[in-house]
Order: C-alpha cells, then structure tokens, then sequence
C-alpha cells in the first residue's frame, strides 16, 4: 500500500510540472480562481465576479470556484462582490492561463436603509482542513455523522454493529476529537466506543474537520481534530424558504425523512428564523449471506432558531432535540464460554432471523437536548466581542438481555447535565495582525439513575473545567504566521460504591499547551502549510472508574484511577497543488502521545448470569502515530473528473514496541465522474481497503482479511423553476454484494459488514 502511494504521488507530481499552456492564441486564455473568506478560509459560495473591459461575469460555486474562458491577452480589472464583504477590484494581467486566489473581508452592509453586520463565525486557523459543503453533504444525507463524514480522506470510523459509527481522525476518537454542534462542544456520553454522536447531519449546510491539534483554540477534547457541524446562517431580509428531503435504502428497508422552513419579517429587517425537523427508521440490516437480528434504529430530531443582526449587535437562540433508540446485535451477547468462543470460531451469527423493524433487548435509548443563546458586538474600534452560553441534557439508557420484569429495566441509566460559557474578543486588524483572546468555563454534573439493579458501570461525578487562551496571526504577501497559547484547569470530584462502601475521589488536572503554524505561497499553484502543536487530554471518568458490564459493547471494562493526563505534540505538514487540470492535497503528520491511554482486549471471559463476556482493561503508554492523506481531482476532458483520495496510518506502543489495537488500516479509493447537462452526473468509484497487518499482541481473533467495494451513483436535476427545483439521486454501494468484515467495527468477531445496498435520494427546495 505504501508503494502504491509513492507511485500515485510521483504520477502527480510529474503530471504538476509537465501540464503546458494548454493554447498560444491570444484569445483562448483562462481565467480561474477561487474565493475564500480571509479569516476562516472557507469557500464563499455566490460571490459575483465581474470584468469590467470584457463586460464578463461570473458567480462562484460551493467550492468558491469560478472559470471565465477563451479570454483575450490584455490587461483588465476584475471585481469581486457579495452581500457581507468588502468589494476588491484587482488588476488582471492576462498573457497566459490565469489560476488566483481571492480573499475576502466581512464589511457591514444595507438592507432597505437598515445596516446589517456582516459578521461571520470563523475557524481561523492554518491546520488541515476538509469539507463536506451542501452538494457533497446532499449527496450523502440518511446516514449518522460518522457515516457521512467517511467521504473525507483521512476519516474513517469506529463502529459497534450496524448503526452506531464514531468519527476517527488520524486514529483518533471518542474523547480526542471535539465535535463543535453549531459553535457549541458536544456534551453527550462520548467516552463509549459505542457511543455515537447525537448530532443530525440533516442540520448542517457545511461539516469540517480539521486534522490538527487544536487544544488551544478549543479545550482538552480537540487534542485528535476538530469536528465542526455548521448549519446555514438565518436570514436578515424578508421573504420565505425551504427544503424538504425523502431517502429510502434497500439493505434494511431505511428511510429518512428531513424538513427545513425559513425566513424574515418585513417591517423588522435583520429579524430571522428557521425551523427544522428529521426522522429515520431502519430494520435489520442484511450481510450477503444473512439478516443480523435486532439491528434495527428509529430516530426523530428537531431543531430551531431565531436571530437578529444589527450594524453592532447581533444575537440568536437556538434549541435542538436528538432522539434515537438503536439495536445492538442479538448475537453479541452469549449464555456461556463455549458460546463466546464457537460465535468468534464460525465468524457469524448462528442465528437465521428474518427481517422486522422490531427492536429488542439489548438496545440503546438516548435522548440529548441543546439550548445555545448567542450575542456579538462591534465595538467602535472595529473589535468584535462574541459570548455564547449553552445547556446540554443528555439522558442515556442501555437494555441488556435479563429476566422477567427486569428486561423492561435499563441496566445503564445516565443523566449528564453541561453548562458552557465562552467569551472572546477579536481585536480589530492592525496593519498585517489580527487575532483574538478568551476564557471559557465548562460546569458538568453526571448522575446514575437509581433502580436499575445492577452496579453503575462509572460513577456520579461533577467537574468544573476552566480555560484561557490567545492566538495572534500575521499576514504579509504570500507568508502567514499563527501563534497561540492556552491554560487549563480540571477539577473533578467522583463518587461510587466499591465493594458495598461508598468510595470518594476528587482529582485536580492542569495544563499549558502551545502551537505555531505557517503558510506561504510559492506562486499561484503551490501553497505550503505546516503546523506544530502541543496538546494534552486528562483522562476520562469511565477510563478511571469503569468496573462492569459494559452493555451496549457486549464487554467488560476495568478502569485505573491511577491513571495521569496524556501529553501530546502533532506535527502537520501539506501540500497543496491547483492548476487549470489538476487540483491535490497531500498531509503528512506524525503525533507523539505520553501515557496513551487505550483500552485492551485481556484475552479473558467474564460470565455471569447475564452471559458471557471479553473483558478489556485501560492501560497508559507512550505511542507514536504517523500518518499520509492524500486527495486530488484531474480534469480529463471538461465533462470528465478523476479523483483519488487515500490515507494510511502508522501507530505503536513505544513502550512495550508493539502495535496498538483498534488503528485503521491502510485505504485508498479512485473514481470517475461525469457530467453533461442531459444526463446528469454520473460517478463510479473504487475502494480498497488493506489487511491490519499490525496486531496488538493480544486479540480475540485475528484481523479479518482486506477487501474492495465498488460503488456507482447518478444524481441530476429533475426540475428546476424560478423559486424551485427538484433533485434527485439513485446510488448503489457494495455493487457486487461482498462479504467482508472491517478491522475497525468492535462486532467483527460476531458479524460481517452491510451487503449491498440501493439508495433513492429526492431533494425539493423551494
């Protein structure tokens, strides 16, 4: 797989530095760019661009792209405008194919006599970032969060069974990687592996995910990356709008169905709001061969909001509801030792089950609830200062398999309540530096339900995490430099029986982390960033207190309240390379982590009367990770794209030189797509996904074999009118119905992985 890799990257490179001017006429010259918001740097979708001597224009995609052809040698000035932005003229040089980059300033602007701030939420960093902008994410809506974001290279996902995936980043999960909920951090029982987050894509108009170490911009969580799950801005002006989406699957017979609604108030400029609704409901997914029992999930969402946007003063409340009830595979759970061991020897399932929507025991019920109030400021100096408070409840029940009216019983039985606080303020641009300073304050209060019968898997705790930080930038031509510092502190007081006595601790953590980055510029198509970042994660209360049947996992878990925080320092380097051809993205990392903690398979049972049971243990070490992404998109005739996008992994135990369990494998997936205005777009793709070939020296079973997946799709406009459209997609994955088991699904040893499956999407905006 590393050969393979090598070979891909000198491919591109040579075709980089072999792609001539594609015309010596004078009138055939392009003219392509791409416009980005200066301080986020994401794409600014809409922008209109203009040419003023040519009386030419042009409006920028999803991607912020725009391509004006068969453009005369001359010299021209170019104009760049959208709502919420600084215009910018630029002189254009023209005398060979033109490839630039344009980036934009908020500005306050005017609706109606009224001054709405142009004010924009920003990540304003130099790490790697990735997105899935609204066709992407619309292209592969009805599926969780983890799901959905498998399209990223360099994520993939750490599942239990059919329907509960995490995201992975960098082999990094759970409680290393953030997840930031419309700005605010998800607080929810993400320390399970099974544990998915309670987060509805349907929401989000943008998801990105950035590769680096971002402790100090967001706390100890963010040590893997960062999730961002970001939904459309309100509107400002009156009018109405909306979308309403169906998506039906074949493998389970899973539907979804979402629905948006939006506007302004006329007599009230700058007042918006949006409501929005999503449901879906699966049953027993299907291998090739056979039904996996009890693998069915149903889920409801809601969210809405409200906002008002002046000239200096801008606010907005928003509230959302997660719920969902998920199966866990039947066969998981086995009476006796024997059992275990034939299951994990006959490599599936020795049940024959039919399908059904009905859900059983064991099964999983949460509910999680969001409230966030929001306000910023613009003070005369041209300083912003932003504060955003939210309340999270997060309830969580696990059914486990028991007797009489205790089936009915949740064995786990969770209440998490979170209160956030953050305030910072970006001070206004000063000559080539801008950047910004804040706290943040974290209250957290978890609390087993009493009446389960059965002894807590962690105990009642409160924790109160305080924070501090400051990040400056500077920009001059092509170079920009970052800099940030931070300060945390922890403080958690738990509480648990232990043996019939009541068993007390308090803990106190704290930590100083740091980071640099650059960027710089080469020439129009090459731009060099690195970033190296310190970062650090006290361990998690499950990771010290857990002491039982953990039963949405179908396993034991023992913690260690001795454990220490992990310290860690990410190294992240890419390059980027965009011509008229060809656009690429290639990420090297490497990750030093003291005192990893990780959870390991013991090689031991445990049986009780509910079943028998592997027992995994949280043990610390020191590990090293290191790592390649790779992207790119080659343009073989107007109609006609191929893209590749691979990554591959490198983990071990410095400590006891071996490797680390659970660390994705090598991957790599290529495609075609097409486009023309009849038919549609067309999209065929190729993955490939190694063997771990790098075990921990202690596993229930070896790491299944690797595989290859086809996937096909044809999505196209079916009806399109002044104020609405109607789209519509047909996608088939796993083409040739394979059997294959994934190294990072925790039921490998149980189950093989999803058949093939048809997906109908019908979008309809209005």
């Amino acid at each position: 797989m590393i050969k393979m890799f090598i070979r891909v990257i000198l491919v591109l490179i040579f075709a980089a530095n072999c792609l001539p001017a594609l015309s010596q006429v004078k009138c055939a010259f392009d003219v392509k760019g791409k416009v980005i918001d200066q301080e986020s740097q994401e794409p600014v979708e809409g922008a209109y661009i203009w040419i003023k001597e040519l009386e030419k224009g042009a409006v920028t995609n999803h991607n912020g792209n725009f391509h004006f052809r068969d453009i005369c040698e001359g010299h021209y000035e170019l104009n760049v405008e959208i709502l919420g932005y600084a215009s910018k003229n630029i002189q254009l040089n023209v005398h060979e194919n033109v490839n630039m980059t344009i980036r934009l300033e908020s500005k306050d602007y005017l609706i109606d006599g009224v001054e709405i701030v142009g004010h924009k939420d920003a990540v304003n960093t130099l790490n790697s970032i990735t997105h899935l902008g609204k066709d992407l994410l619309d292209e592969n809506r009805g599926g969780n969060l983890g799901e959905t974001l498998k399209a990223l290279p360099g994520v993939t996902t750490f599942t239990t069974g059919a329907n509960i995936s995490k995201p992975v980043i960098h082999g990094m999960h759970s409680n290393r990687i953030m997840i930031l909920n419309n700005e605010v951090r998800q607080e929810g029982q993400q320390w399970g592996g099974e544990h998915a987050p309670e987060v509805d894509p349907f929401m989000a108009e943008d998801i990105s995910v950035i590769k680096g170490a971002e402790t100090v911009r967001f706390g100890s969580e963010a040590m893997g990356g960062v999730i961002l799950v970001t939904p459309p801005k309100l509107p400002v002006a009156a009018g109405t709008s909306g979308t309403a989406t169906l998506v039906g699957g074949s493998n389970g017979w899973n539907g979804a169905a979402a629905f948006s609604f939006e506007g302004g108030l006329k007599d009230l400029e700058g007042f918006g709001y949006r409501i929005q609704a999503s449901s879906r409901i699966g049953g027993n997914i299907k291998s090739p061969a056979y039904y996996q029992d009890n693998t069915g999930m149903k889920e409801l969402n809601f969210s809405g909001a409200v906002g008002y946007n002046s000239k200096k003063l801008g606010m907005e409340l928003f509230y959302s509801r997660f719920a969902t009830t998920i199966g866990i595979l039947s066969d998981s759970h086995t009476g006796n030792s024997s059992d275990l061991e034939e299951l994990i020897a006959n490599g599936r399932p020795f049940s024959n089950p039919d399908f059904t929507y009905h859900i059983e025991n064991p099964r999983q019920e949460v509910t999680h609830q969001l409230l966030k109030a929001k306000g910023h400021y613009h003070l005369n100096n041209d300083g912003v200062i932003n504060l955003t408070y939210a309340f999270q409840q997060n309830n969580r029940q696990e059914f486990d398999i028991r007797r009489g009216e205790l089936n009915d019983r949740a064995a786990l039985d969770l209440e998490l309540f979170t209160n956030t606080l953050d305030i910072n303020y970006e001070h206004p641009s000063s000559k080539n530096w801008n950047g910004s300073i804040g706290i943040s304050a974290l209250q957290q209060a978890n609390n087993n339900i009493p009446g389960t019968g059965v002894t807590p898997l962690i105990p009642n705790y409160d924790m109160v995490n305080l924070g501090a930080f400051m990040i400056e930038k500077y920009t001059k031509g092509p170079l920009e430099l970052e800099g940030g510092a931070r300060f945390d502190y922890r403080y958690v007081d738990a509480a648990r029986y232990n043996q019939g006595e009541l068993d007390e601790q308090d803990f106190t953590f704290q930590n100083f982390t740091a980071f640099l980055g650059a960027g710089y510029s080469l020439n129009k198509n090459w731009l060099l960033t690195t970033n190296l970042g310190s970062a650090w994660r006290p361990p998690n209360i499950n990771e010290q207190f857990s002491q039982g049947l953990h039963h949405g996992a179908a396993a034991v878990e023992i913690g260690d309240p001795n454990l220490v925080s992990e310290q860690a320092l990410k190294w992240v380097n890419t390059v980027n390379y965009s011509s008229e051809k060809l656009n690429a993205e290639l990420t090297g990392y490497y990750h030093k982590i003291n005192n990893y903690i990780y959870l390991n398979p013991t090689g031991e049972e445990y049986v009780s009367l509910r079943g028998t049971f592997n027992v995994f243990e949280y043990l610390q070490t020191d590990a090293g990770f290191w790592g390649i992404d790779l992207t790119t998109d080659y343009t073989i005739l107007p109609s006609l794209e191929w893209f590749i996008k691979g990554s591959l992994i490198r983990a071990k135990n410095l400590t006891d030189q071996n490797y680390l369990p659970f660390i994705p494998t090598d991957r790599l997936e290529t495609g075609l797509v097409y486009q023309a205005d009849k038919i549609g777009k067309l999209e065929l793709s190729h993955l490939s996904v190694a063997k771990q070939r790098r075990e921990p020296d202690v596993d229930l079973a070896p790491a299944p074999p690797g595989y290859n997946l086809w996937t096909a799709r044809i999505s196209r406009d079916l009806l399109v009118k002044e104020k609405s459209s109607l789209k519509g997609s047909l996608g088939i994955t796993n083409i040739f119905n394979t059997e294959y088991k994934d190294y990072m699904n925790r039921f490998r040893y149980f189950t093989h992985e999803m058949g093939r499956n048809f997906t109908l999407r019908l979008k309809y905006e209005f």
